[in-house]
């Protein structure tokens, strides 16, 4: 009997690959047999990633997404020699505890343009002749911020709700290309991110952070299982959907 979490042979690329969700995301697709393009801006971080992984054939991209503009002819770069690619994941990400009364126009634009123009551009890129393979897919990692409100999060939670938004609206646009696209959807998970906010928080108002997830909170392992659910043969009739990786967060 065939696995429908078989990715042998399909190139598959990561953003945010030196850290977090998406360096465990690379980790758990190289298992699965897929070669992965890994991206992020740290070199070092990245062939660290890379050292890690099962298999042959992965690629290490240096790559600044903010520079929406370059993305389109980046891709082709890449695909020109990878071949047309099976999958995209878009897990880089910034996160920002910014209040409503602090919030700025440029620190509003920093979140978005990361989080939601890259993923948009990410997004163009791909459906171009030769970079993407038929029955593709793209999975974009949102937030539980996109979906249930939290205060000081704004920036950020607007930027995870839109990739849900986003998503959908591809799902439409790109069904007659047979590219799938969705959204996972995590609540908090170990990690740096998670570090960096607790660091701005009391010891109180992160234990409530923590009883609100009746699952604990998550590893980034917990998540990398639902992007390749969605990457692989296994979401194959799945598409403008926001798979919710939440340990319990949004149930309540």
């Amino acid at each position: 009997m065939s696995n429908p979490l078989d990715l042998s042979g399909r190139s598959v690329l990561v953003t945010g690959a030196s850290s977090g969700i998406g360096r465990e995301t690379c980790a758990l697709l190289s298992t699965l047999g897929a070669r992965v393009v890994l991206v992020g801006r740290d070199r070092a971080r990245l062939e660290a990633t890379w050292r890690a992984l099962t298999g042959e054939g992965h690629v290490v991209e240096v790559f600044d997404l903010t520079n929406l503009d370059e993305i389109p002819k980046w891709l082709q770069g890449i695909t020109a020699v990878t071949g047309p690619l099976r999958g995209v994941v878009h897990a880089a990400g910034m996160h920002a505890a910014v209040p409503a009364a602090m919030l700025t126009p440029q620190k509003l634009e920093q979140v978005l343009r990361i989080n939601v123009g890259a993923a948009a551009m990410l997004a163009r890129a791909f459906r171009q002749r030769n970079c993407s393979a038929p029955d593709s897919s793209i999975v974009f990692v949102s937030s539980v911020a996109g979906i249930a409100g939290s205060a000081g999060i704004s920036a950020y939670a607007a930027s995870k709700a839109a990739l849900i938004g986003l998503a959908r609206a591809l799902a439409m646009e790109f069904a007659p290309l047979r590219i799938r696209v969705n959204c996972v959807v995590p609540g908090w998970v170990q990690g740096e991110m998670l570090e960096r906010f607790r660091a701005q928080l009391t010891p109180q108002q992160f234990q409530a952070i923590e009883a609100m997830h009746p699952l604990g909170i998550g590893k980034p392992g917990d998540v990398a299982n639902g992007i390749a659910f969605l990457l692989a043969d296994s979401g194959g009739w799945i598409t403008g959907s926001a798979l919710i990786v939440d340990g319990g967060y949004t149930a309540h």
